[in-house]
């Protein structure tokens, strides 16, 4: 009789959708929240402590706790981390003890080279995410040193043609000194600055001189140290000295300067960067690039539909050519003997050095036209 095996297998899968229908009512306990953003350090009486915002960051504050760059009454406050996008980091304010975070390059690549960090926002606050944390692996891996640069803002009070432009003269100072520690090649300290922090950089390739003149004290371990960038890379720039019709000295020795920003869509951008590029060929500076793309938009301005996202840093920006202006500043910085071995003379240093005496360019050029 087969009545008995059809009521056991009919029993069977009776007892397996049973099982399925109760695992069906199951539920998977729910994903941790997300931990993009870091923990400050405490706040306490002494001066404040900041935290590495990139693993394995190596943070040191620019100014010893009693230096007349800094203010007292508010050396000792927390920063403050912000975010664009929730949950994840974006922003840092309240900048009151400012610091490098310095990140070697990769042991078997290492050039040498190192880049300092500059990132923008407007001076409202500092854009260390996008232009700053996300850049440190790009620059590590292709043999760059990456220092990330916490400077002053004017919404926590400070001037940044003053406090700003000093924290990244002194970030370079700061870099230089830990050259042997840090197994960096003295002659390839560079910074790179973006829209706001591009405003800094453009100011240290220029006043470089002044501000180690004013730090040449006794008592300053710095004191013998160059500020001098070796090279200078800015990306949206905000306005130069050279801005609204404006001039400025321009040191024999001027680094070279690497230039890149969207045009029509980010058309300010691109005129001061444009200004500040004229200003230098039309000086003699040796080595000085420009790249103004025909589509992109500054991060942070609201895009038309047919332009790239308003992103910052590295992004790819949906193919829009200029979201790959880091390649043109590698190969940039490639072509001027940056990222050949350590201790080898830079082809940028050679031409520096056999242009020191070069003529006025300008009145030649208007001599011509006439």
């Amino acid at each position: 009789m087969p009545y008995p095996k059809i009521r056991f297998t009919v029993a069977v899968v009776a007892a397996i959708f049973a099982q399925l229908c109760h695992a069906s009512t199951l539920e998977l306990p729910p994903p941790p929240p997300p931990a993009d953003i870091p923990t400050p350090g405490p706040q306490t009486d002494a001066p404040y402590q900041p935290t590495p915002i990139v693993p394995g960051g190596i943070v040191i504050p620019l100014y010893p706790p009693d230096s007349p760059h800094l203010d007292p009454s508010r050396i000792h406050e927390a920063e403050t981390y912000g975010s664009y996008s929730p949950p994840h980091l974006g922003y840092i304010v309240n900048i009151h003890n400012p610091s490098i975070e310095f990140h070697a390059a990769n042991g078997a690549l290492n050039t040498g080279a190192t880049v300092i960090l500059a990132a923008g926002g407007g001076h409202n606050n500092l854009n260390i995410v996008g232009e700053g944390s996300l850049l440190v692996p790009f620059f590590t891996q292709n043999g760059i040193n990456a220092v990330l640069l916490r400077n002053r803002l004017r919404s926590d009070g400070y001037e940044p043609t003053t406090h700003g432009v000093h924290d990244a003269q002194q970030a370079i100072k700061l870099v230089r000194a830990h050259a042997k520690h840090w197994n960096l090649d003295t002659n390839k300290i560079g910074i790179l600055g973006f829209s706001a922090g591009a405003e800094l950089a453009a100011r240290a390739g220029l006043q470089y001189e002044a501000f180690d003149a004013a730090e040449n004290k006794p008592d300053n371990p710095l004191a013998s140290i160059s500020s001098r960038p070796d090279f200078i890379g800015s990306v949206y720039p905000g306005p130069s000295p050279f801005a609204f019709g404006k001039s400025a000295d321009i040191p024999r020795d001027a680094p070279p300067v690497f230039f890149a920003s969207p045009g029509w869509g980010d058309w300010i951008h691109a005129i001061w960067a444009t200004e500040h590029f004229t200003a230098l060929l039309e000086d003699g500076v040796p080595n000085c690039e420009l790249h103004i793309y025909a589509r992109g938009v500054h991060p942070g301005d609201r895009s038309q539909a047919s332009q790239a996202p308003a992103t910052a840093g590295l992004s790819s920006r949906d193919g829009v050519a200029f979201g790959k202006w880091q390649d043109r500043y590698l190969h940039w910085l490639d072509d001027l003997g940056f990222l050949q071995k350590p201790g080898a003379e830079t082809q940028a240093a050679r031409d520096t050095a056999a242009n020191l005496d070069r003529p006025d360019r300008i009145s030649k050029y208007r001599d011509i036209k006439r």
